[in-house]
């Protein structure tokens, strides 16, 4: 791979999940705004869920059959961009959460496309690869800054208006005119038969006959549930307390991910697998204890602390989950697997999340005061209880290339 291809590859990732960024984590707000419930907000991010259950079926039906990647992408992109505009000019709660769902639709599909365009220029992707994967994590970041920093300074409280969303939709519209200036990559799987039960990855659930690989698949879907209380409401949760710069603090998660990601290769060989997962489920009990105890006199470092340390738990868990799926599972079904359980965790998981994050939020608000502390020792709750179950039951592999040790 050229310099050259690593420069446009690496800006293409940086547009991708600048454009997630950028409306993800502050719609949540707005909504609240206009007068969603708790719930409507839940079923609304429930909208990327199902998204991301769908793409899998675009994907491997028609992507990877009929078109090259880069086409398929700038189309769904120039297109996303006009539906999220659309969007933001609708205040009706069914129509818009539906016009979310069909701009989730069109954007879930192109995480996997963005990964196909560049795997296939690369000589070494082990190697290749995370270099330019970065570039979309600094893209999230630079998203959250610029909402505050740059669309902020046109506009008061601008986490709550449409801007972020404006934002999105123009740097789609960029993104999908760029992906047709991107290396020709023609579809992969052209004249196979592709199953329903392959892009499910029904394959892998062999490997269930494995008692610790099954525990590792239901506790990976029980803790995706509390993930999704964060993802949802921790923005809304930011500017209900006026914490300034809401968006640009979130981006200290992403940021504390790098740093983590760098660092998880020295923890991994001192504390093996079990031990990394068990700690990435821990940290969501910390961060939610921190959420619900902190405030923005005394206790603010809570708040702060409590947002980076999401670099422990999507990285400790989450990649070293997928990094014990790899080795665990045969080289013939190991692609298999690994969509099987991106479809358990950010498909069913978070879903299911979504949906019991936002009724949660709606039990425990009254007169419009939203009871934040008491929110947040649910998930942390939670999270617990799946982390003892984890530690009781899951077993550590004897495999050292599994373990880590």
């Amino acid at each position: 791979m050229t310099n050259t291809t690593y420069v446009r590859l690496s800006f293409m990732m940086f547009l991708q999940f600048f454009i997630w960024g950028g409306w993800f984590v502050t719609v949540g707000s707005y909504l609240g705004k206009i007068g969603f419930s708790g719930a409507e907000i839940g079923t609304t991010y429930l909208m990327n869920n199902i998204a991301a259950i769908l793409s899998p079926f675009f994907i491997g039906m028609v992507a990877d059959r009929f078109f090259s990647s880069e086409k398929v992408m700038g189309v769904l992109h120039i297109v996303g961009g006009g539906v999220i505009y659309f969007a933001t000019g609708i205040t009706e709660t069914a129509s818009l959460i539906l016009t979310l769902l069909v701009y989730n639709a069109c954007y879930m599909p192109t995480l996997a496309l963005v990964n196909t365009i560049s795997f296939q220029q690369m000589e070494n992707p082990g190697e290749q690869f995370p270099k330019i994967r970065v570039w979309g994590t600094i893209g999230w970041i630079a998203a959250g800054l610029s909402i505050n920093f740059i669309l902020g300074s046109m506009l008061d409280n601008v986490e709550l208006t449409t801007l972020p969303l404006k934002m999105a939709a123009v740097i789609s519209v960029l993104l999908g005119l760029y992906s047709f200036t991107l290396p020709n990559t023609p579809p992969q799987n052209t004249g196979k038969d592709v199953s329903i039960g392959d892009i499910l990855g029904i394959k892998a659930l062999r490997l269930l006959k494995d008692t610790s690989f099954a525990i590792f698949v239901l506790c990976s879907l029980l803790i995706s549930i509390p993930l999704a209380f964060y993802y949802s409401f921790t923005n809304l949760f930011l500017n209900d307390l006026n914490v300034g710069n809401a968006a640009s603090i979130q981006s200290i998660g992403q940021m504390s991910e790098v740093l983590f990601m760098i660092l998880m290769p020295w923890f991994f060989v001192r504390l093996g697998l079990k031990k990394m997962l068990l700690v990435g489920m821990l940290a969501w009990l910390i961060r939610y204890g921190m959420f619900a105890m902190g405030n923005t006199d005394e206790m603010v470092w809570m708040l702060f602390l409590g947002i980076a340390l999401h670099g422990i738990c999507y990285d400790f868990f989450f990649v070293t989950g997928q990094i014990y799926v790899d080795k665990k599972a045969p080289k013939d079904i190991r692609a298999s697997a690994q969509g099987f359980i991106t479809l358990i965790t950010y498909g069913v998981g978070m879903g299911i999340g979504s949906v019991i994050s936002g009724n949660v939020l709606d039990m425990f608000t009254t007169g419009g005061q939203r009871e934040w502390s008491t929110f947040w020792w649910i998930p942390a709750i939670f999270a617990l209880l799946v982390a003892v179950m984890f530690f009781i039951t899951f077993k550590q592999p004897e495999d050292k290339a599994e373990s880590g040790n």
